[in-house]
């Protein structure tokens, strides 16, 4: 899919003031704060056929991002390492803008920034992802499809690719000789992540910086900045949209609201997402098939253990009792 530049509205004059007039009382279009972003909705599982998904609602803003997995021969330079590919798809349904074709610079981009937020602090543990060291990783494709589009697609898109990938089964394999195959529908653990990574955008209009721009308020924008940051507070990369900028002094601060946005994604993360990768660890270890137990999966594993050794000294003493 590509963005036909001639097809993008116009604003007119009179609406961009009406938003600086606005932003300059404090309020914006939809009646939010300058810093405040819209609700924001994450069903992880979202396609049961996926190794892995999530569909994220922000706003009006709608993407879904879905994980599968192959096996594949890791880089010359990575021996060690899985293969992580990350591709974005403006379905054409989700904006007047959008139109079929292959994807263009902004889906580039979108998936790039993702693929490097994800890359540079290691947020998944592609060294765990090894089946033989020089022959055989795993490849991780993650794949976004933006479903609608009100604004501010990067931090939308990163909490579902974030959501699907903390979710995401590891399929079994078969092998046949040299042949090694996959096995749907039968997995052996999850994949296992160093770090949560959410973005947070925010937009220059005039002299005033807002979080989580609309759409309408991205048409007006000088420029966006986009910040990634790990769940331990750290920047995980930062990407600048449009044809704008920022002084130093607007940078500091455009960061400091993007914190505090990137703290309420990650909550939502961890109220969301986290229990349902604990969910998805216990059935894998009731059917019998964990292969290397994460971190949450020995947790899972040791605490029942705990009740069944409770549920059977219950048991011995009240023989016990009987007997007596």
């Amino acid at each position: 899919m590509s963005v036909t530049p001639w097809m993008l509205p116009v604003v007119p004059r009179l609406e961009k003031e009406t938003i600086e007039a606005l932003l300059e009382r404090g309020v914006r279009l939809d009646g939010r704060r300058l810093d405040q972003i819209r609700s924001v909705e994450v069903q992880p599982g979202y396609v049961e056929k996926a190794e892995g998904s999530a569909l994220v609602k922000l706003g009006n803003t709608m993407v879904l991002a879905g994980v599968k997995m192959d096996v594949t021969t890791p880089f010359p330079d990575a021996p060690d390492e899985a293969v992580l590919v990350v591709h974005a798809e403006f379905v054409p349904l989700a904006s007047p803008v959008f139109e079929p074709g292959p994807p263009d610079e902004n889906a580039i981009e979108l998936a790039r920034v993702v693929d490097r937020s994800l890359r540079e602090i290691k947020a998944v543990a592609l060294d765990k992802l090894v089946i033989e060291p020089g022959r055989a990783v795993w490849r991780i494709y993650v794949d976004i499809y933006v479903l609608n589009h009100d604004g501010n697609l990067l931090d939308a898109s990163m909490l579902a690719s974030m959501a699907a990938l903390m979710t995401a089964r590891v399929p079994a394999l078969s092998r046949e000789g040299d042949t090694i195959r996959v096995v749907r529908g039968r997995y052996t653990g999850l994949i296992p992540i160093n770090h949560r990574v959410v973005t947070a955008t925010v937009a220059k209009i005039g002299p005033r910086l807002i979080v989580d721009p609309s759409f309408d308020e991205e048409l007006v924008a000088d420029v966006r900045l986009g910040v990634a940051f790990s769940e331990d507070g750290r920047i995980a990369g930062i990407q600048m949209m449009g044809m704008g900028y920022m002084s130093e002094r607007e940078v500091e601060t455009a960061v400091e609201m993007a914190s505090r946005a990137a703290t309420v994604y990650q909550r939502i993360l961890e109220e969301k997402v986290t229990p349902y990768r604990k969910k998805l660890i216990e059935e894998i270890i009731e059917k019998g098939e964990l292969v290397e137990p994460t971190i949450e999966a020995r947790v899972a594993s040791t605490t029942r253990s705990l009740e069944e050794a409770a549920e059977e000294t219950t048991y011995e003493l009240s023989e016990e009792r009987e007997e007596r």
